[in-house]
């Protein structure tokens, strides 16, 4: 017999794509953005740029 499968909507990964796409969620998506793009520029090598010349 095969298994029943759950009718209960749509799934997690679903559901949390629809909640970050949403206009009210907007401003939080783009600050942790900014802030991951930040962190990773400061630990890769272009982060040299930012040092004084010697």
């Amino acid at each position: 017999m095969a298994p029943k499968r759950s009718q209960n909507g749509p799934g997690a990964i679903s559901q949390m794509y629809t909640s970050l796409a949403s206009p009210d969620n907007r401003s939080v998506v783009t600050a942790v953005a900014f802030f991951a793009a930040g962190v990773a520029f400061l630990h890769s090598s272009w982060s040299e740029m930012l040092l004084p010349p010697l």
